[in-house]
Parts: C-alpha cells; sequence; structure tokens
C-alpha cells in the first residue's frame, strides 16, 4: 500500500515528522525573532493587512524562504537516497508540493479572518446609523474580498487537477505491485476488487485525509498565535472566571471531549464496515460465477449470501444509531459552544462585531484542527475497513498467514464450513 509509491515509507514518514518538529522548533527559538532584527517584521494585532499584501509582508516573505528551504533540504536528502525509486518524483516532490500549498490555504483563511474585523465593524456602524458610513466603504471592501476568492480559486483549480493526478499515479504504483504479486494473491477473496477498486479508493482516501491531518496542523501552527492574541479581549468565562489565554484552552478542551466520545461511540464501526465489504464480495462473487456455470448461483445459496448482507446491514444501522447521536449532539453544541463562553464579554461591551467575528473564525479554526478525528472519523472508518483487506494482500505477498477473516473464507470455498455472515 505504501512501499510501492513512496521509499522505505515508515522511515520516510518518520523523519517527516522529526524534521518538521525540528523545523518548528528552530522557527520559534530562534529564527522568528532573527527575523525581527533583520526587519522582516509583522504588524501588530489588529492591524493586519486584509488584503492581498498580506502575502508579501516581510515577515511572511522570511517565513516562506524558511519553509521552501527546509522542504528543498528534506526532499533532496530523499531524492538521493531513493534514487532508484520509480516514483520519487511524484511520492517525495509531488507530497511537498501538496504541502505547500495547503499551507497557502491556511494563509487565505487568515487573510479572510483579518478581513473580518474591518468588515464587520463597518456592518456594526451601519445598522447603528453611526455617520461616516458610504455605499462605497461597503464596494471597496468587497473588492478586496473578490480579489482573495479568486486568487484562492485560481489556486484550488491547479491543486485539484494536480491532485487527481497524484492519486493516479498512487494507484498505479499499487496496481503495478500487486499485478506483479498475482500468482500469490488471486486465491484471496475478492481479489480482483481488491486491485481494481480498493487500491483507488485507499489511495483518494488517504490522500484526502493525508491533506486534511497537513491542514489541521499548519492551521494550529498559524492560529494559535493569532488566538491567543484575541484571547486578551475575553474578559472572564462563565462559572471559570478570568484565565489566561482562555480561548485556547476552551478549543482544546472542547476539540478533546469530541474527539473521545466520538472514538468510543464509534469504536465498532470500523470491523462492521470491513465485515460489510466481506460478504457483499461473497454474495457478488457467487453472482458472477453463476453467469458462466448453471450450477453455481442457486436459489439457497444465493439467499444465504444475501441473508448475510442483510444481517450485517442491520447491525451497521444499530450501531450508527448511538454513533450519530452522539455525532449530532456535539455538533449542535459545537455551534453554540463559543458563544456562550462568550457572554460575559458582550455584556462588559469589550468587543466589536468585527472582533467577535475574528474570535469567533480563529476559535472554530483551532478547534477543527483539535477535533481532526471528529471530522474525519467515518472516512477514518471507511479508510480502515479498506486497510484490512489490502493487509490479506500483503501477507500473502510476505509468505505470513492471512488474517483469520480471510482464512475462514477459503476454508468455506473448500466446503470445510458453511458460510457465515
Amino acid at each position: 500500500m505504501f512501499h510501492s509509491f513512496f521509499p522505505q515509507p515508515k522511515l520516510f514518514f518518520i523523519s517527516m515528522v522529526v524534521w518538521t518538529v525540528f523545523c518548528i522548533a528552530i522557527w520559534y527559538s530562534s529564527l522568528s525573532d532573527l527575523g525581527t532584527h533583520l526587519g522582516f517584521i509583522m504588524p501588530p494585532e489588529g492591524q493586519e493587512p486584509y488584503d492581498l499584501s498580506y502575502f508579501v509582508l516581510w515577515g511572511n516573505l522570511w517565513f516562506y524562504g524558511f519553509f521552501f528551504l527546509c522542504t528543498a533540504i528534506f526532499c533532496g536528502a530523499w531524492h538521493i537516497k531513493a534514487w532508484d525509486h520509480p516514483w520519487k518524483i511524484w511520492s517525495i516532490w509531488g507530497s511537498a508540493l501538496i504541502i505547500l500549498v495547503t499551507y497557502f490555504g491556511v494563509q487565505v483563511s487568515v487573510v479572510v479572518n483579518n478581513f473580518r474585523r474591518p468588515f464587520g465593524d463597518l456592518l456594526q456602524a451601519a445598522l447603528t446609523k453611526q455617520p461616516g458610513v458610504t455605499v462605497e466603504s461597503f464596494y471597496t471592501l468587497m473588492i478586496i474580498f473578490a480579489q482573495i476568492a479568486f486568487l484562492s480559486m485560481f489556486v484550488s483549480i491547479l491543486t485539484d487537477f494536480y491532485t487527481s493526478h497524484y492519486i493516479f499515479r498512487w494507484r498505479t504504483a499499487m496496481n503495478t505491485f500487486y499485478m506483479s504479486k498475482w500468482e500469490k494473491l488471486r486465491h484471496i477473496e475478492g481479489a480482483s476488487q481488491r486491485v481494481q477498486e480498493d487500491t483507488m479508493r485507499f489511495s483518494s482516501t488517504l490522500e484526502g485525509l493525508g491533506i486534511s491531518l497537513i491542514n489541521s496542523v499548519m492551521t494550529l501552527i498559524v492560529f494559535l498565535p493569532i488566538l491567543l492574541a484575541l484571547s486578551g479581549y475575553v474578559t472572564e468565562l462563565p462559572i471559570i472566571g478570568k484565565i489566561s489565554h482562555s480561548l485556547f484552552w476552551l478549543a482544546l478542551f472542547w476539540s478533546a471531549f469530541g474527539t473521545v466520545l466520538l472514538a468510543v461511540a464509534g469504536i465498532k464501526l470500523p470491523g462492521l464496515n470491513f465485515k460489510n465489504q466481506r460478504v457483499e464480495a461473497a454474495y457478488r462473487k457467487e453472482l458472477v460465477y453463476g453467469e458462466d456455470n448453471a450450477e453455481r448461483a442457486q436459489p439457497a445459496t444465493v439467499g444465504e449470501l444475501f441473508a448475510n448482507v442483510r444481517r450485517n446491514y442491520f447491525r451497521i444501522y444499530f450501531h450508527y444509531v448511538y454513533f450519530n447521536i452522539a455525532r449530532y449532539f456535539y455538533l449542535q453544541a459545537d455551534s453554540m459552544f463559543v458563544l456562550f463562553m462568550l457572554v460575559p464579554t458582550f455584556v462588559a461591551g469589550a468587543i466589536t462585531y468585527g472582533i467577535y467575528q475574528q474570535i469567533a473564525t480563529a476559535f472554530g479554526q483551532v478547534s477543527n484542527s483539535f477535533q481532526y478525528l471528529v471530522n474525519s472519523w467515518t472516512t477514518i472508518i471507511e479508510l480502515l475497513s479498506i486497510h484490512k483487506r489490502l493487509k490479506a494482500f500483503e501477507a500473502a505477498i510476505d509468505d505470513e498467514p492471512l488474517p483469520k477473516i480471510d482464512q475462514t473464507y477459503l476454508e468455506r470455498e473448500a466446503g470445510v464450513i458453511q458460510a457465515d455472515g
């Protein structure tokens, strides 16, 4: 699944994490301050640009240079190490490009968040009929927002086009690798489906989850300082009272609560989804045999196989009931959580509507990043079920015992036991 596309995947991803942590530590411990001393300064909180000039601030240019240098060092080292790997351009440099574009998306979110303050304050002034508010003021801000949106849209279109090719290259690498081992794999239940469909689903699902994870990490890196600065506007919290860096601790607590809640509620779902793919494959395969062999796909056999399908679906429906109760409860509460916590600040009149918009956006960005598992749980469930199926291929290729669920299928095919849903 991985080593067909990535060179030495375990070492590759471990080294990427270690290198990332090292670069972040270097940036915050010394290079950020060094840039300030050299004149690469960012404006103070509340004075950041909310137009395209944000991308060419001296402080941002300093970070871009550091970011590109770190990426080039890592990718260059692995390019040399994996010199003979056929997919190194796509897996190493292609992944780096996706990371860089993901960071650009986070930067766009920062500019939009900066935009919310002047627009929110102007809207508040207009609604309260304060002097100095003109139609031209609104149109000017809307033109600025349109420039940001069109730049983001242009980059997103190109990124989607590139990502589609990236996913297909990964699928091609897995397909080529598995087909080279076909003699070992063809006896496994649903082997054709695992090569044709599961490789496609695995690469696209994992790519999506990977981008979401990278986006969450980068959002935390970028928005945590913003959230900490905005915490200065929060006078006190209900029940808790005054607390330093209050918005950060609220985001951490609320995200951890949601993650634990949904992880516990959905713990059975990956196994059930995997079993669902197995019984569906058994039912489909018998029907395919029945197309060419009149003795196969008899009503009794097909009825039993379909009963297994029905039984497993009913199990999934039952377990999704309490999972959805937990998920929808959390999502509904999430929409009101920050409002509830800011009530004392509202009453004290400590913030304007524009500042509230910034707080809500920054809190949402940080909270959603901490809620990576919450937001991705259903996709993770699907990925785990696909992973279980492809692990049987890995076992067959490495001459290891097959997973129990696949051994059961082979025994059933040999007539040792009856079909079991």
